[in-house]
């Protein structure tokens, strides 16, 4: 009985780390699919020429709060076993009987609200790799600033890593040479130089929102569905505010939805769930797997870049600070001591 009964769990301990594994490769397929299929549908819809005015970016930043206050409250409406009046007790005693709580989320979520704007800015004056390379530096602010709010300590490893990251950050954005100097060249040298101001101002944000989230998550106990649909209410009315105020003459004159179509919607879903994805399936996704993913997902982009959006032409000095930046971002990941946690990013 006893042999019998060892057999079992030996069995049980296999079944369970073969479960583990998959799962973790699963996590790595949906990471590099949604980090991927993101920053180029966003990309095409922002350079495709069709009839009719294009999609305004405030307006599909403002679907994408709504799609995620939606998922979100299903989910605590799953957790709380389907319960009409539990979710009802959930979202009145966290978020309206919690007033000072929920208004410091106000900071966080008009950051993002603020970022997200910015990624269409970007996305519509840089090519899908360089974006998604020098949008590593978001590693670099998030450290910076998880080392000065958090007091989280990095490893001489991950310190390293940073200063491999800038230098590969630096290639990537080294000028290539021209030969003569049209007004064409110059207006393209003025919208490169908007989306990399666009990238640095949300690797900034991103890592300043992502710290002060992390730190508001670790002072409550309360699940991060309900934190993300109060963030989701603030980016909303912050949306709406930059809607009325950036675009609101064109809302007037063609409507809030136009230009949509089901690419834009498509970019609508990704923006608003992929971040809810990436919180489920990171429980099962190391830092290594996380690196695997960036990794992937930035050779995907230039390589569809280039051969299927054709507005991306690679040099070499971009390859190597392509390959530093992939290298950083392993070595950020690796956990030299386990007396050290690494900073969230």
């Amino acid at each position: 009985v006893a042999l019998s009964k060892h057999g079992w769990l030996k069995q049980k301990l296999i079944s369970i780390l073969s479960t583990s594994l998959q799962l973790k490769y699963v996590s790595l397929g949906v990471l590099v699919l949604q980090t991927t299929s993101l920053v180029l549908t966003m990309r095409y819809s922002r350079t495709l020429q069709a009839e009719g005015p294009r999609y305004l970016a405030s307006s599909a930043v403002v679907c994408a709060e709504v799609l995620k206050i939606v998922a979100c409250m299903l989910l605590v409406f799953r957790d709380h076993s389907f319960s009409v009046r539990a979710l009802n007790r959930v979202l009145k005693e966290e978020i309206f009987n919690k007033p000072l709580l929920t208004l410091k989320l106000a900071i966080p979520s008009g950051i993002y609200t603020l970022q997200n704007n910015l990624l269409y800015v970007a996305l519509s004056n840089l090519d899908a790799a360089t974006y998604q390379v020098t949008y590593q530096l978001k590693i670099l602010t998030t450290a910076l600033f998880s080392v000065s709010m958090l007091g989280k300590s990095l490893t001489i490893y991950q310190w390293l890593s940073l200063v491999i990251l800038m230098t590969g950050i630096a290639l990537v954005q080294w000028p290539t040479e021209v030969t003569s100097i049209t007004k064409q060249e110059d207006l393209t040298a003025s919208s490169q130089l908007m989306g990399l101001l666009a990238v640095l101002v949300a690797c900034f944000s991103s890592g300043f929102a992502g710290v002060y989230f992390e730190k508001i998550l670790k002072e409550s106990k309360q699940s991060v569905w309900v934190r993300n649909i109060q963030l989701g209410l603030f980016g909303l009315i912050f949306g709406l505010g930059g809607v009325f105020v950036y675009d609101g003459e064109r809302v007037r004159e063609n409507g809030l939805f136009q230009g949509y179509n089901g690419l834009t919607c498509t970019v609508v879903a990704l923006q608003a769930l992929g971040g809810l994805v990436i919180a489920a399936v990171i429980t099962y996704a190391d830092n290594i797997l996380k690196g695997f993913a960036t990794s992937i997902s930035i050779i995907l982009s230039t390589l569809i870049s280039y051969f299927l959006l054709e507005d991306f032409d690679p040099t070499s000095v971009f390859f190597l600070g392509a390959m530093l930046v992939i290298a950083a971002t392993f070595l950020y990941g690796y956990e030299s001591t386990p007396a050290v946690s690494p900073a969230k990013v």
